[in-house]
């Protein structure tokens, strides 16, 4: 990494286990970078150590045509050397399709859906999205992740937040990261962060900030609430899988989850941090916090199609605010459904697409706050017993894989015999 270009070089080797249960005579992997013009360049790509030129690059997709068909079960390595010309963030552009979060500003390199990584195969194909507006449209398949980072040029080093632990730091500075069963690996760098750590269990939570202007204030608030929300999300849903948990201070307007990671919006922090007393502003540092934080159990435990069922993680999470609220601050709870959902008034069908959300307002309205009183509705009507230990059998039964509307349901059925069927009208464009 050479920080002060913002530009990196990267060798990359994927070993990929066919588990789809049928051969495959292609693979296609999702490079998002090549979204941007002139960020993205592939040196040269291997596989099974022999050269290859038999690929295309189109938008985000690199499809490879290999040899031989793959077998069920049989391991194809692929390697891949790139380097990249990081863009400029554009958080505020609303005529950006492509995410807003990776690249640089004059505060941070963010390295997010950086890498060349395997999609999905869903019945019977890959599974790859492409951007929009809003929302999330990547699916990601569970994987196991070594990263060696080493800086090239800066003096000193900037701050390095990551997904992954930090297990070893050579004598050349290379610094060795590890994440198991993960979904997705960042890192964000800054020489401006301050970093504050607390340990719950074995599980070490850090929260990075910019070191000024007060911004200590909502970050160590967001470290509290993380470490708060993994007690209670351990306790009703099952383990948190990681040894770290980092908290980003992020230079964006939200939120945005990652494995074992989770950026926090600037916009926030700096309402707090002018105002550290104002109720509203401390209330949506916590329930931003609490909502990014269930995210490590619905997207990185249990994955799902982002684009055509975003509400299986996002009505999810948002639903696990309720639950931390009811736990930690239950005076808080009226307040957080009006400031959180009901002030706009949310209607729509809680399993739409992203792409047929209308805009950013009706898609988190219809998929965040109605799923999220879809799901207190169907708790109040079969009961807490009930309900938690559907949630822990679902987090059971998926972990590890991408789960659908169908799984959901299915599962759900298991631990109820109570007729729903209304709320599934009520809620649901599809009947399942």
């Amino acid at each position: 990494m050479d920080y002060n270009a913002k530009s990196l070089s990267a060798d990359e080797t994927i070993l990929y286990p066919n588990h789809t249960g049928q051969a495959l005579n292609d693979l296609v992997l999702a490079v998002e970078p090549n979204y941007w013009q002139n960020c993205f360049a592939l040196q040269s790509l291997t596989i099974d150590d022999a050269a290859s030129t038999n690929y295309t690059l189109t938008d985000h997709k690199l499809s490879l045509q290999i040899p031989q068909p793959l077998a069920s079960e049989a391991m194809i390595k692929i390697q891949i050397t790139y380097t990249l010309n990081l863009p400029l963030i554009q958080p505020t552009n609303p005529t950006v399709t492509r995410p807003r979060i990776f690249g640089y500003d004059s505060r941070q390199i963010n390295l997010v859906n950086w890498y060349p990584f395997m999609v999905p195969f869903i019945n019977g194909q890959w599974t790859l999205h492409d951007a929009w507006y809003y929302g999330e449209e990547l699916v990601y398949d569970s994987a196991d992740f070594k990263v060696n980072l080493k800086f090239s040029d800066s003096t000193p080093p900037p701050v390095v937040a990551s997904s992954g632990e930090l297990v070893a730091t050579s004598a050349d500075g290379t610094a060795t990261y590890t994440l198991t069963a993960g979904r997705a690996f960042v890192f964000s760098m800054s020489p401006d962060f301050q970093v504050d750590s607390v340990k719950v269990g074995d599980v070490t939570i850090y929260s990075y900030y910019y070191d000024y202007s007060s911004f200590d204030i909502p970050g160590r608030l967001s470290l509290t609430t993380t470490a708060q929300a993994l007690q209670i999300y351990s306790q009703r849903y099952g383990p948190y899988p990681h040894k770290t948990l980092s908290v980003i201070m992020g230079n964006f307007p939200d939120g945005m989850e990652y494995s074992a990671s989770y950026f926090t919006s600037y916009g926030y922090y700096n309402l707090l941090a002018g105002s550290p007393t104002n109720s509203i502003y401390q209330l949506s540092v916590v329930y931003l916090a609490a909502h990014e934080t269930a995210h490590q159990w619905w997207f990185e435990q249990v994955a799902n199609d982002q684009a055509l069922e975003p509400w299986l993680d996002e009505a999810m999470a948002t639903y696990s605010e309720h639950i931390f609220f009811e736990t930690y601050y239950p005076a808080e709870l009226k307040l957080w459904w009006y400031v959180r959902s009901d002030q706009y008034d949310p209607k729509g069908w809680v399993d739409i697409p992203i792409y047929d959300g209308g805009g950013f307002r009706p898609y988190t309205n219809a998929v965040y706050f109605e799923g999220a009183h879809f799901l207190d509705d169907l708790r109040t009507r079969i009961g807490d017993e009930a309900f938690f230990a559907f949630l822990q059998d679902y987090l059971n039964q998926e972990n590890g894989k991408i789960s659908t509307s169908a799984d959901f349901f299915r599962i759900l059925r298991l631990h109820t015999q109570v007729d729903f069927s209304d709320l599934i009208k009520k809620y649901f464009k599809n009947s399942h």
